[in-house]
């Protein structure tokens, strides 16, 4: 094969690994999104009945936080998968148990008709949810990266960070035209089961693109070497323990500040003077400009200090709720659309560049280990328990400074881990690849 057809052929690998590195992640934060706006729309009602309004909001985040806490199960089951039998295959496996389990949801009887084994069903299947995810973000970021050129790993691994903002529109916009077109009475009945039930066809467009591709050539290269690892999670622990802590610290701003622009900010606008359409439209335009803002951040942070670019735009995280929650609260509805979209452009800033960073902090035989521990440890501390937070500090408090400064606190403590972390070090993906036998890539300009 000459080069040409050469570097025809890697460039169709490198953007069909692009797309099921998206497609995939896309998936998983449709089903998280649908979920946490079902958790606070309708879920209190529907699986709680019988509670007061704020404990059935905690009972519902509270199996919110459950697709949290399970995560690392899924980081360790699947990341240490990932780094013996390769990134592929554990790819197909957790982008089923993702979509079965949406689908699932949506197919639920409620509380009226089973009573309390409802609940009971739904928490597992929101277990199953998070074992998925758990090993699913490590992978999809692999798989994008490690075909790319490692100089521009901040723009190719942005593919599975475009994840959430393409999930979030995607869901919002299929609940924006629920709740436009049906009454509060039939949306709670059943129009919450559609938006679930499309995630099956989520899940067969993402499995249609991963089938048809090979594993990484960094994989590969590592496999044909023979220098996998035999026990990776101990490995980690062992070798590269500061890695995985500014790995871990470095993800929580990032996380409790999605949390609260697309989570909280749900219930939150429909107690303080905002209709539930005023709210989504807001999450809605958000996360349109996300669509862009991310890859542009990861591409930013490849021509600058990754390191400068997350850390800035995580002190300006720290602030903007300051001025937020503020400015909402005449009820004006272009101030919670503009407040939205500046909070989750500070989260774009943060969350391009996260990847890259993350996977930067271990070495390539046990990369989807380590970002996998620390992107399902750094969920809990994160974005699980911060909707419960937020719900209890706002109901506790009446007022909006406690939550503003959970996040400010969350946010510094994403300083100090980037504080830790090491800058990239590109020369190890081309030192396997120039040992192992396989062809390195050529690299499409982008």
């Amino acid at each position: 094969m000459s080069t040409q057809e050469t570097a025809r052929t890697d460039r169709r690998s490198l953007v069909r690994a692009f797309v099921a590195s998206l497609s995939g992640t896309s998936l998983e934060w449709y089903d998280f999104a649908v979920y946490s706006a079902a958790a606070a729309l309708v879920f209190p009602q529907l699986f709680f009945p019988g509670s007061d309004p704020l404990t059935g909001t905690l009972l519902a985040f509270s199996t919110y936080a459950v697709g949290y806490v399970s995560r690392p199960l899924g980081g360790f089951v699947f990341g240490r998968l990932g780094d013996v039998i390769g990134r592929k295959q554990v790819l197909v496996i957790t982008l089923m148990l993702i979509g079965v389990a949406t689908f699932a949801i949506g197919l639920l009887p409620t509380y009226a008709t089973i009573g309390v084994a409802a609940p009971i069903v739904l928490v597992l299947l929101r277990f199953a949810q998070g074992v998925g995810v758990g090993g699913e973000w490590g992978g999809a970021v692999l798989l994008s990266s490690e075909y790319g050129d490692p100089a521009k790993r901040g723009f190719w691994s942005s593919a599975a960070q475009i994840g959430p903002p393409a999930g979030n529109l995607m869901s919002n916009g299929v609940l924006a035209v629920l709740t436009a077109s049906l009454t509060d009475e039939a949306f709670a009945s059943w129009g919450w089961r559609v938006a679930f039930l499309l995630s099956g066809v989520l899940v067969a467009f993402g499995l249609w693109i991963r089938l048809k591709l090979e594993d990484t050539p960094v994989f590969k290269a590592i496999q044909e070497k023979g220098d996998r690892s035999e026990a990776p999670i101990k490995e980690v622990f062992r070798t590269e323990g500061r890695g995985l802590f500014s790995a871990i610290l470095s993800r929580i701003g990032p996380d409790v500040t999605y949390a609260l622009f697309t989570v909280f900010v749900l219930s939150y606008g429909t107690t303080h003077g905002f209709s539930r359409s005023q709210v989504l439209t807001a999450t809605l335009v958000g996360a349109a400009f996300q669509l862009v803002l991310i890859p542009a951040a990861g591409a930013l942070s490849d021509r600058v200090n990754r390191r400068a670019v997350y850390g800035l735009a995580t002190i300006g995280a720290a602030v903007w709720p300051f001025v937020f929650f503020p400015a909402i609260s005449g009820g004006s509805t272009f101030l919670l659309i503009l407040g939205v979209v500046v909070g989750l452009m500070f989260h774009s800033l943060m969350y391009g560049p996260q990847a890259a960073f993350i996977i930067e902090q271990f070495t390539p035989r046990l990369r989807y280990t380590g970002s996998s521990l620390a992107y399902t440890i750094a969920g809990i501390f994160g974005g699980a328990i911060a909707p419960l937070a937020f719900t209890a500090l706002d109901g506790g408090f009446d007022s909006w400074v406690p939550v503003a400064l959970y996040v400010a606190v969350a946010c510094v403590v994403s300083v100090g881990g980037l504080a830790l972390g090491r800058n990239p070090d590109r020369s190890e993906d081309d030192a396997y690849l120039a040992r192992g036998s396989v062809t390195p890539r050529a690299e499409p300009a982008v």
